[in-house]
């Protein structure tokens, strides 16, 4: 008689140091975040970390390095969700940008004599349109997405309001997004909170169509997005989901982190 032998196989549990950095959040928990980031008292960034920036974030070490700078990294997508589960963590809540930033800034509501109201990013007529709504006819002040990274911090201190906290949506898609927080939170003093929003005033304004909720519930916006636009968003997701869990297994299996990178991926977050 022949005795089948047999053998399990467990794949290596990884350790990337863009995955570890990220906050999560359980389900339903997030009003503790949203009260957390209501009462920053120093300058404070918060970013989200999606399939795409994840990508970027592995092809240029300066993005990675910002985005391990950032002081609150949320998680967006399935993409990472996948990525968590790899890396030994629980995924937790999915913290998209689109639907996290407009519950953060209604949090704000019956407090916002101290703020004063930011939205940096995209252009006309969306920046305005997008910036109205989101900020729910809130005064606010606002710049276009296309000058100089060097130039954010300059318009803010400019336009800032002596005792205000600003509250400062960047729209301008990432990595650029990501490296103006930077450099705005070390330009500034006092409290004031940096939120890398992507998208968020266009989809505020309506230019871009968000997926059905069933859709977004099930992970699966990127799909919606991709037979939406297919020929903006073709190397984004047919060419960059493949090359996302390269990624993942390569940068979580052979994890050497540097020291100026190390230093920022302990910041508190």
């Amino acid at each position: 008689m022949t005795e089948v032998l047999a053998v399990k196989f467990t794949f290596p549990k990884l350790y990337d140091p863009l995955i570890t950095k990220l906050k999560l959040v359980d389900e339903g928990k997030q009003e503790l975040l949203l009260t957390e980031l209501r009462e920053v008292k120093t300058p404070t960034t918060l970013g989200f970390l999606n399939q795409h920036g994840y990508n970027i974030a592995h092809t240029d070490k300066d993005v990675r390095r910002n985005f391990l700078r950032l002081n609150y990294l949320l998680r967006d997508g399935i993409g990472v969700k996948v990525a968590c589960q790899l890396n030994g963590r629980e995924p937790r809540a999915n913290l998209n940008g689109t639907d996290f930033i407009p519950d953060l800034i209604e949090h704000l509501d019956g407090d916002t004599g101290r703020f004063q109201f930011f939205a940096l990013g995209t252009q006309e007529p969306w920046l305005s349109e997008g910036a109205a709504r989101l900020f729910k006819g809130r005064p606010f002040t606002a710049a276009d997405g296309f000058r100089d990274a060097d130039s954010y911090p300059e318009f803010v201190a400019e336009h800032l309001q002596p005792g205000k906290t600003p509250i400062i949506v960047l729209a301008m898609g990432m990595p650029k997004q990501e490296e103006v927080a930077i450099k705005l939170q070390r330009a500034l003093k006092g409290p004031a909170l940096m939120i890398c929003g992507g998208a968020i005033l266009d989809f505020s304004a309506e230019r871009f169509s968000r997926a059905p909720l069933p859709v977004r519930k099930i992970g699966m916006e990127w799909a919606y997005r991709l037979l939406k636009e297919p020929r903006r968003l073709f190397k984004r997701y047919v060419i960059g989901i493949p090359q996302f869990f390269y990624y993942v297994v390569r940068n979580g299996l052979g994890s050497t982190v540097r020291v100026s990178e190390q230093g920022a991926y302990n910041r508190k977050s």
